[in-house]
């Protein structure tokens, strides 16, 4: 097989997500390319947990679909995740033996998958190990023997994971791996269950999550200040830069609460440093206020909001896209602000980077829309190239304009030169109040338009940005495709099984998602008939947001799920088999193109 795609389910401190993240370390160090996606109860201490794992030969743009393999330490918690670890007739089942459960009265709603196999897993751990906690490494050896996972890099992450914990614990963990091998190698499944070997010069690739490679790409941009607040899935953002930023002579601030965090943020930004702040639903909902003010005040602000299932506490970590109404609209007032949105851990540097950069020019709030998966999945990726990255920093008044300085003059790009607290000759108010050119408050309902229009109009360039989508697909197609966000990477892989079936589909990524880019969307819709707008949210949020600034096509309908429902693929390609008889096929260039950041 070149794609191998493996769920494991069980209970809080099984090892399961520990299993997963031992082999996607095994796999980069091999060269596959590799998701790993995981998924936890809510609960603080104890509960299910799940990890899905997709391997392959070639770039992957999603975890997938139905499950190859399903590894289940515990049927009650595995049966809890539902549609996020589905199988089917073809997946092979691997249980603890334990659980009582007959191979022919599995707990599947009369599903019988052909290949089921009952291991005495913990029986095995403590034979081996002497340990129930090492049976997460007979599962390991349990997969490279029957699947052909990479077992020597394995071995060498056991070896570099227990060589601290001393000489027994160490051995014995190598036993229970070895255990795992042996049985697989007992019990053969046959050679088409076999993962094919990497592609011929593949090397060694790094393993990375959007949470940190969003890190990372604030340092790069010359972010110098982060006030925050912990909250999932967002809190890695901070606990990197915790490390990191002080050796890029920056500093942060983990505040009391949101409101707090946000409020330094901007104070950071009128003095002149370019800053951020990292949150989730309830923390954005929070930070709302304060975003108001950093844009009558039009000072820059990079707002990352890693999106969760809502409302309220909602689902803290499942994945859903339903926070794009709050990022747009959660303003009192006329105030639009730039929302970017990323499709891929590799694509969050490039987006995070552009953040930064639209902030700075335009002196505006940014918010990066993020959510659990592409923050808190790992993907195997090639090391970020910045080469073709630039960084905008904002623009300062000149002497000339120091002499008078009038901070918020009225200019044709509607972009005002800013200045910051110690610069000669610089000095004005910045409040949250309406005011005049020079920052003083006015009630004058004149002024209140005219700073309405510049504050507005200034975005205006950035709405005919091409280069922040992402098209693919047959241009002359009837058909047509939208999708944003880590959905982005479901309905790519939707448009080629579209092509095998021979019908013609366009595809458009917004990656800025508002304000709405009216002109490009217009283009886009020119000839089709047909759109579907894919998103993982209940209300289709992208899709009336859409419709209510662009003319769109007669049959423009919303394939939409609530988080933790995942979107498949098929699912996809069934909600537009339906429009039109199979078409020909459209040129297209390889999907691992699309990975190429910004």
């Amino acid at each position: 097989m070149d794609d191998l795609i493996i769920g494991m389910a069980g209970s809080g401190g099984d090892g399961i997500v520990s299993a997963g993240e031992s082999l996607i370390s095994a796999a980069a160090q091999d060269g596959y390319f590799a998701i790993l996606t995981k998924s936890f109860g809510s609960q603080i201490r104890g509960g299910e947990s799940s990890c899905r794992l997709r391997l392959a030969t070639a770039p992957v743009l999603n975890p997938g679909g139905t499950l190859d393999v399903a590894v289940i330490l515990n049927w009650e918690d595995f049966l809890r995740f539902g549609g996020e670890l589905p199988v089917d007739e073809k997946t092979v089942i691997i249980y603890e033996r334990k659980t009582g459960v007959e191979p022919a009265a599995l707990p599947l709603n009369g599903l019988r998958p052909t290949t089921v196999l009952s291991v005495p897993m913990e029986e095995m751990a403590m034979k081996s190990a002497g340990a129930l906690l090492a049976k997460n490494n007979v599962v390991l050896g349990l997969l490279a023997g029957w699947f052909g996972l990479a077992a020597e890099a394995i071995l060498q992450g056991i070896r570099k994971k227990f060589t601290k914990k001393g000489v027994a614990v160490l051995q014995g963990n190598e036993r229970a791996f070895a255990a795992g091998l042996e049985y697989a190698r007992q019990n053969p499944l046959g050679p088409e269950h076999l993962l094919s070997a990497p592609r011929p010069g593949a090397t060694q690739r790094q393993i990375s999550d959007g949470n940190e490679m969003c890190a990372k790409a604030a340092l790069f941009a010359g972010c110098k200040f982060f006030g925050g607040y912990p909250i999932t899935p967002a809190t890695e953002i901070m606990q990197y830069l915790q490390r990191e930023i002080w050796k890029h002579g920056g500093s942060l601030l983990q505040a009391e609460d949101e409101i707090a965090g946000i409020a330094a943020a901007v104070g950071a930004s009128f003095a002149g440093k370019k800053a951020m702040t990292a949150t989730s639903g309830p923390g954005f909902s929070l930070k709302a206020e304060v975003l108001g003010l950093a844009s009558v005040a039009e000072l820059p602000l990079v707002c990352i909001n890693v999106q969760r299932g809502g409302p309220s506490t909602g689902m803290p970590t499942k994945r859903e896209q339903a926070d794009l109404f709050a990022a747009a609209f959660s303003a009192h007032g006329d105030t639009v602000r730039p929302i970017l949105a990323p499709i891929s851990v590799a694509d969050t540097f490039a987006v995070t980077v552009e953040a930064f950069n639209l902030a700075e020019h335009y002196q505006t709030p940014v918010v990066v829309l993020s959510d659990q998966e592409l923050a808190q999945r790992k993907e195997v990726v090639d090391p970020v190239d910045v080469s073709h990255l630039h960084v905008i920093d904002r623009t300062e008044p000149t002497a000339a304009e120091l002499e008078n300085y009038t901070r918020f003059r009225f200019t044709e790009s509607g972009i005002s030169p800013i200045s910051h607290p110690g610069m000669k000759g610089g000095n004005y108010l910045a409040a949250g109040i309406e005011h005049d050119e020079h920052g003083a408050p006015t009630a004058s309902g004149e002024l209140h338009a005219r700073m309405n229009d510049k504050r507005l109009d200034k975005l205006k360039p950035l709405q005919r940005r091409r280069d922040l989508f992402v098209f693919e697909g047959d241009p002359a197609a009837a058909i047509g495709l939208i999708a944003w966000g880590s959905v982005a990477g479901i309905a790519l892989e939707a448009l080629a099984l579209a092509r095998a079936e021979g019908i013609a589909v366009r595809l458009l990524i917004p990656k800025l998602v508002y304000p709405v880019a009216a002109e490009i969307y217009r283009e886009f819709f020119a000839l089709l008939e047909h759109c579907v707008v894919v998103e993982q949210s209940h209300q289709g949020q992208l899709h009336r947001i859409i419709r209510m600034w662009s003319e769109v096509p007669r049959d423009f309908v919303s394939l939409a799920k609530s988080g933790a429902n995942p979107i498949s693929p098929r699912d996809i390609v069934a909600a537009i088999r339906g429009f039109a008889p199979p078409a020909r096929r459209g040129s297209h260039r390889p999907l691992c193109d699309l990975l190429n950041p910004l």
